[in-house]
């Protein structure tokens, strides 16, 4: 049996602002996920894994600042004096858009650190690569458009279509690999990028951008004992209850509050010739957020309403809260914000956002009264107020004129005997 401890989107240096530790000078953030970093190399050296898969993102973009590389260095350097081959996948935070620039796990490779593979380009890697590991790894690193347009005779072509070129490349490139495999030893595929009918984190919006999407008949090829995915914060297996077992173990640590609900892993997949292959999930025990909204209903009550909508003391103690309020701007006086951050004090982070709404009020053109307007006048006045654009506004007098015209020709209906 091969276990392969698999984790992908380190960023370690992605929440690098606000609060320093005294003691070690870094952000209180940053160490949250070397926390988890720890976690993850501890277990994979104590539970003697015979592989581990970095499925790509170590930093938040291309440029880390040298005490960064410093800890994340570290915790490469353990798995490497404890003997454990280690794959290093390079993502699209990793590898600079410019040619011939160095990525940011490039200089594993070039001082040739033991046990340490770094891999940087699309290939296949057999037991001669992997110190005699009796496995075989397909690696797709990040794959970037401008990388392989160059191979594409029409650069006219549109973005979807040329999307649909470098997929097209992609997947023979893969099959041909296939081709190549020994079918007497267990396969995995590893890649860093999107895969169709995977469910996207709150990443989707900030961190993503127009990605090439591999094909889920490649990732979930029956070929493969286990597909290794990074670069999707959402932890999932896109091919549940099925093998094999197409896996993203998502980001470390919250990045966010996009990400309040989602839980952090790291996996360890089992493999076992013959066998379905195993993977145990590895819950990562995060920083706490916390997300409060409070819409206030009364303005002598409004300290009150608030207090009472605050978490217990235990459960705000070093999280990192959002407290949204909510109120008429009239009633912003009565909004003690230095009490409310007092009562908050335990949090490791408090993010105060004051939402005061004005209210917004109808006026009529000077020289006219409501009564000389008629009642597509008076909805006129109001669609604008709330800001409804030209064409909305079209539409919206059209139906209600129709709706008018149609009370208008109603009938009345006929009144009985004792009405006459």
């Amino acid at each position: 049996m091969i276990r392969i401890l698999h984790f992908a989107d380190a960023h370690i240096d992605i929440a690098a602002q606000g609060r320093h530790d005294p003691e070690s000078g870094l952000p209180v953030r940053m160490l949250d996920f070397l926390k988890s970093l720890d976690t993850i190399v501890d277990t994979a050296v104590a539970e003697k894994v015979d592989m581990v898969i970095f499925a790509g993102d170590a930093y938040k973009d291309r440029t880390p600042v040298p005490t960064y590389q410093r800890e994340w260095g570290k915790r490469i350097i353990r798995l490497s004096q404890a003997g454990i081959p280690t794959l290093l996948l390079v993502g699209n935070h990793d590898v600079s858009p410019a040619a011939n620039r160095a990525n940011t796990l490039e200089e594993y490779d070039t001082l040739q650190v033991p046990h340490v593979i770094v891999v940087k380009k699309p290939g296949i890697l057999k037991p001669e690569n992997l110190e005699g590991l009796p496995l075989q790894i397909i690696a797709l690193p990040w794959i970037s458009r401008s990388g392989l347009l160059a191979h594409q005779e029409d650069i006219s072509l549109s973005a979807d279509k040329i999307n649909a070129a470098i997929e097209g490349h992609i997947d023979q490139l893969v099959d041909f690999w296939i081709n190549d495999l020994d079918p007497s030893l267990p396969a995995v595929l590893t890649a860093h990028g999107s895969v169709a009918g995977a469910t996207y984190g709150a990443e989707r919006s900030v961190m993503l951008g127009n990605d090439i999407i591999l094909p889920g008949s490649m990732v979930k090829n029956p070929v493969f004992s286990y597909t290794a995915l990074g670069h999707i914060h959402k932890a999932q297996d896109v091919n549940e209850g099925n093998q094999p077992p197409v896996i993203y173990p998502g980001s470390i640590e919250r990045v966010d509050f996009g990400e309040i609900s989602d839980e952090k892993f790291f996996v360890i997949a089992e493999i076992e010739p013959g066998k379905p292959t195993r993977v145990i999930w590895h819950k990562l025990n995060g920083r706490k957020f916390i997300d409060r909204y409070v819409k206030v209903q009364n303005a002598e009550l409004a300290m009150a309403q608030i207090r009472s909508a605050l978490p217990s003391q235990q459960e705000m103690e070093g999280a990192i809260m959002r407290l949204v309020i909510e109120y008429p701007r009239e009633w912003e006086s009565m909004i003690d914000e230095s009490e409310i951050r007092r009562a908050c004090q335990d949090t490791m982070e408090l993010h105060f956002i004051r939402k005061a709404q004005s209210e917004a009020r109808l006026r009529l053109p000077e020289d006219q009264s409501i009564n000389s307007l008629s009642h597509i006048d008076l909805l006129e006045i109001f669609w604008k107020s709330i800001d409804l654009d030209t064409e909305e506004l079209d539409i919206m007098k059209k139906i209600a004129g129709e709706i008018i015209r149609e009370e208008e020709t109603e009938p009345l209906p006929e009144q009985g005997a004792e009405g006459q």
